[in-house]
């Protein structure tokens, strides 16, 4: 029986923290073994060029740094096809096809692009392809007839926005090639990380991330930096849990629910001090990240079998792009010459 493709990925702006392992990089790792599906995730390099085309230097270095995190979260090359996305030439094909079928103002209602747009201020200088990157990111998806798409909560109006076009594509040429994929999301509470400033985003833009290849120390000094209550001056005053980002971690990450619950309640209750809690939370994100950092040192201690890793995967993902294209060629009828 044919396996189920699922296709997410990341841009290489930087190295991944844990917004993208909650988000969606522990689903990813989860779907793959589980052994149903057939996994294909992709290195958007061309999408990071929409907003860092002068600053190509730090897409090739964060190249090897999110193949790094990929490998050091346990996503296996052995049951995944890791690929990068400007070594698939039949994605720029297909983004041009279907950029005849949506129209501008459809793209401009986009809530994730506006948001990112604002967010980066650009303010009348939007590139065109930052614009348009929704429908590249349809080409990504469909193009290797993904049915599953594990993302975090954000990218919801890009699988419906993927959706349209597929049934715009088979409308337009009458034809059934192309299939409409699912979202596959986080549990309920955990699409989102804050920053551990109190952001509601983590982000690399506003440098309030912890990094899965963030060393101990480091580790440490965020953790103790963390936002927390500021009406909690004293150790004996009551604190509230909304709103503390130590809590809102420990939600996601302590696995001992009860003692989670036994934490809150006493520092509502006042005589719980916030140093005490975050060496708490500390313990519980070491435990959870020290076995990531240390298979990331040693996959690092051989780039050039990484990068080979990759050049393997973009040469599989490669023929497997091109299976569709010739379909889509046939169905557009530009197949001219056979």
């Amino acid at each position: 029986m044919e396996k189920e493709i699922y296709l997410t990925g990341d841009r290489p702006t930087g190295k991944l923290h844990i917004g993208h392992y909650i988000g969606s990089l522990k689903n990813r790792v989860a779907m793959q073994n589980e052994g149903v599906y057939d996994p294909y995730i992709m290195i958007a390099d061309t999408q990071a060029f929409t907003d860092n085309a002068r600053d190509p230097e730090k897409i090739q270095r964060s190249l090897a740094e999110v193949a790094l995190d990929y490998l050091a979260v346990g996503i296996d090359p052995s049951k995944s096809t890791i690929f990068v996305q400007s070594q698939i030439p039949a994605l720029a094909e297909l983004t041009m096809y279907y950029m005849n079928l949506v129209s501008l103002g459809r793209l401009e209602r986009n809530p994730t692009v506006k948001t990112e747009i604002k967010q980066k201020d650009f303010g009348e200088s939007i590139p065109a392809g930052f614009l348009t990157y929704p429908v590249s990111q349809a080409a990504d998806i469909t193009l290797f007839k993904a049915t599953k798409v594990p993302v975090g909560d954000d990218q919801k109006p890009m699988i419906e926005q993927t959706r349209e076009l597929v049934r715009s594509f088979n409308h337009a040429y009458n034809t059934d090639i192309l299939v409409e994929p699912e979202g596959v999301f986080p549990p309920k509470g955990q699409g989102r990380l804050p920053g551990i400033d109190g952001n509601a985003k983590m982000s690399k833009s506003l440098n309030n991330g912890i990094y899965l290849s963030d060393d101990a120390e480091t580790l440490a000094k965020k953790v103790k930096s963390m936002y927390t209550d500021p009406t909690h001056v004293k150790v004996e005053d009551p604190g509230h849990v909304e709103g503390n980002v130590v809590f809102t971690y420990l939600d996601i990450f302590d696995p001992d629910k009860k003692r989670v619950q036994e934490l809150k309640e006493h520092y509502q209750r006042g005589g719980l001090g916030d140093m005490k809690l975050k060496k708490h939370l500390l313990e519980v994100m070491e435990a959870e990240l020290a076995p990531i950092r240390e298979r990331r040192m040693e996959y690092a201690k051989n780039m050039d079998q990484v990068m080979a890793m990759l050049e393997e995967g973009s040469k599989k993902a490669n023929a497997k792009a091109e299976e569709t294209m010739a379909q889509v060629r046939a169905a557009m009828g530009i197949n001219y010459f056979g």
